[in-house]
């Protein structure tokens, strides 16, 4: 079995209390880098971090463009910026909208795929219409893992619920379990 290192997370509408719940289950050695995107507004302020910091043992912090890939880490992408992994660096860019967001759950989840391939577990948490969808498929297609919250858990079902009727999920898990 590869080692998988490379956790990306997507999440929208009642994303806040779901990201809280799931990084405060990963333990202090938690082996893997974690990578998430939460949709938020372009004018909302940077308050993730802080927000799911005082949960977790790891370092939360906001995503820099360029700086080193690090395990133990959570990397949350800033409003309005697309956050994407490449090999061993995090990158952060201005690119155009998809799925009607910016951040995209899609972008980050295709480029831990085509980095990192088998490596990745890609995690669709609660959240309304279909970004996560084919970013999860694009991880399957490279041999990583894929999880989605239980839609029947999720405050809003539809992200997970798109994501298991396209793509072939290992796990479909209350959010209890996900970590």
């Amino acid at each position: 079995m590869p080692k998988r290192d490379i956790i990306v997370v997507g999440a929208s509408s009642g994303g806040l209390e779901a990201l809280r719940v799931l990084v405060s289950g990963l333990p202090v050695d938690f082996p893997a880098s974690v990578f998430i995107v939460w949709h938020l507004s372009p004018q909302s302020p940077n308050l993730l971090p802080g927000l799911l910091d005082p949960h977790t043992p790891l370092k939360v912090s906001s995503a820099q463009d360029n700086e080193p890939i690090e395990p133990g880490r959570i990397y949350v992408a800033r409003p309005d910026r697309h956050l994407l992994v490449s090999l061993g660096r995090v990158c952060v860019t201005n690119g155009p909208q998809e799925n009607r967001f910016r951040p995209a759950v899609d972008t980050l989840f295709r480029s831990a795929a085509c980095t990192y391939g088998p490596r990745v577990i890609g995690v669709v948490l609660t959240g309304q219409l279909d970004d996560g969808t084919a970013g999860l498929w694009a991880i399957k297609d490279r041999g990583g893992l894929s999880i989605i919250q239980s839609p029947l858990d999720a405050a809003f079902p539809s992200m997970p619920a798109t994501a298991r009727q396209y793509v072939a999920i290992d796990y479909e898990l209350p959010l209890s379990a996900i970590a």
